[in-house]
């Protein structure tokens, strides 16, 4: 019998689309498959605990860990990758003369670095210049928690969060800051305790204006000063 994950790669491959771990594949999974994916997942990590001399069956605190480890990444730690985007509610900027200042909204985030399956968690601060559509709020954050979780490197997860905006807006001129502490440098190797990354991605003013840089940088400062006095 053919799994359901073999079915899902001949689809990708039959179509000419990748599927690194920081790929949306959601497009290609047909309904039903994700709890599929989940079952079929479970023997696979039930395997890896056995690799590991963990007793499964008599220690009360491994016994299905395996299913939970299945259920979280395909339902939360990775969801990014097999759920769609959630629906931005975009809408026209139809406030009067249009609004073309300058909006920067903070969102809390939580990923997973590819290389080691490690979490980052941080903060993503989005800055925007008022395009032809506004979104809600919070679908900000709802988008950048969506670009989040997944296997990826900071450093592309800037990359994918500024695009989503764009596409979602149609804005040329965005502006994304992250700044996160990652599992794999606190958890192993070096160890580093008070390791912070951070990462940046300008386009248009927020790049080419220093004046609008400047604001972005120092709304992103006024944030951040706001969030340790909350």
């Amino acid at each position: 019998m053919t799994k359901t994950s073999d079915k899902i790669k001949q689809r990708l491959k039959d179509n000419n689309v990748r599927y690194w771990a920081n790929d949306n594949i959601a497009d290609y999974i047909e309904e039903g498959e994700k709890q599929q994916l989940i079952d079929e997942a479970v023997p696979a990590f039930e395997n890896v605990l056995q690799s590991l001399l963990i007793d499964t069956e008599t220690d009360p605190n491994s016994i299905d860990t395996a299913r939970r480890m299945a259920k979280m990444y395909i339902n939360e730690i990775m969801s990014g990758r097999y759920d769609v985007m959630p629906n931005p509610s975009a809408f026209p900027n139809y406030i009067e003369g249009g609004y073309e200042g300058m909006l920067v909204v903070r969102s809390e985030l939580t990923s997973l670095c590819s290389h080691h399956h490690q979490t980052v968690k941080g903060v993503a601060y989005i800055g925007i210049i008022a395009g032809p559509k506004l979104l809600g709020l919070s679908k900000y954050t709802r988008i950048a928690q969506w670009c989040a979780m997944r296997g990826t490197l900071q450093e592309d997860l800037n990359v994918m969060i500024a695009n989503a905006i764009q596409k979602e807006t149609g804005t040329e001129h965005v502006g994304v800051y992250i700044q996160a502490t990652h599992g794999c440098c606190e958890n192993r190797g070096i160890r580093a305790h008070s390791s912070l990354t951070q990462t940046t991605v300008l386009r248009g003013a927020f790049k080419d204006d220093p004046s609008v840089k400047k604001e972005f940088t120092d709304n992103v400062k006024l944030q951040q000063e706001f969030a340790q006095k909350t």
